[in-house]
């Protein structure tokens, strides 16, 4: 089926959002990558991904558009293996054209040349999609908008579901890096703990007052920035406009007592999934991340 095909053979598209973390679960095995890589194998095979990625955050809402997107390392510090990763997914030029229409009348601009897929995207789809044989594309975060505007721009997305194109939030819910202990791999602060589950009871729940969790007491320490935050706006969004398909959570937990890797799914629950051990060491010599901003 190509990419002007209606779609309509793939039925109801899955969504999800997913806390990625550090970039070295590219290279773990643990309980979250094992979920990323059972949601993978539980979805039927998307005519392309359209992801929404933390670490591409900019002052404009935009999509890429080149056929041979390069795999981006946007971090530093890190081992050369983490280097070597490369996901040659397609593109999907096609594609812009579809994005432009459902969001009508907000604009969205033509990557062509700018940006690729980067690791908030790959270090994800290289456990969910090892193959990188579906077509991937990115949507840009607006750094200048509210929440209330990515919340929108989600619920905009859901026709693309209906036509083979999977939408998936890459981020966490909560990032505070400031805050990161390497010591603490698989746990959480209170604070992180009682934000997460705050946000976890609001997506199942009312999706489409996930925004107002910037009102929380615990918001200003789980979300120093919003980069990592809004990706989960837009499952949240799309959740709203399904109505009656509630998310579902594919997997949760904290990480470096600062970081939420909790991750949610869209029109389908992968049920319990097999996965043992946290998050990867983070190492003294490297940052708990790092990206273009």
């Amino acid at each position: 089926m190509s990419l002007s095909d209606g779609g309509t053979a793939h039925g109801t598209m899955p969504a999800a959002f997913f806390g990625h973390g550090s970039p070295m679960n590219a290279l773990a095995t643990n309980r979250y990558t094992s979920a990323w890589r059972a949601f993978g194998e539980s979805v039927p095979r998307p005519r392309a991904i359209l992801v929404v990625s933390a670490h591409w955050y900019i002052g404009a809402t935009a999509i890429t558009t080149m056929p041979r997107p390069r795999t981006i390392h946007d971090f530093y510090g890190f081992p050369q293996a983490l280097f070597d990763v490369e996901y040659p997914a397609p593109g999907a030029p096609e594609l812009y054209e579809e994005v432009a229409d459902v969001v009508k009348p907000t604009w969205v601009g033509a990557d062509v040349d700018s940006w690729g897929i980067d690791h908030g995207t790959w270090s994800v789809l290289v456990h969910a999609f090892p193959d990188a044989s579906i077509p991937v594309v990115q949507l840009s975060i607006n750094a200048d908008k509210p929440l209330d505007y990515h919340l929108q721009l989600g619920a905009d997305l859901a026709p693309l579901r209906e036509r083979g194109v999977m939408v998936v939030a890459s981020g966490n819910v909560v990032h505070n890096l400031g805050g990161a202990n390497p010591r603490m791999e698989d746990e959480g602060y209170d604070w992180a703990q009682r934000f997460d589950a705050d946000a976890k009871e609001r997506m199942l729940t009312t999706p489409t007052e996930f925004a107002t969790l910037d009102a929380h007491a615990d918001y200003r320490d789980a979300v120093p920035t919003p980069d990592h935050f809004i990706p989960a706006l837009y499952l949240a969004g799309l959740a709203g406009a399904d109505g009656g398909s509630p998310a579902s959570v594919l997997v949760d937990g904290c990480a470096y007592g600062s970081l939420s890797m909790t991750a949610y799914t869209l029109g389908l629950d992968c049920g319990p999934v097999a996965g043992t051990g946290g998050a990867p060491p983070l190492g003294t010599e490297a940052p708990a991340d790092g990206s273009n901003i």
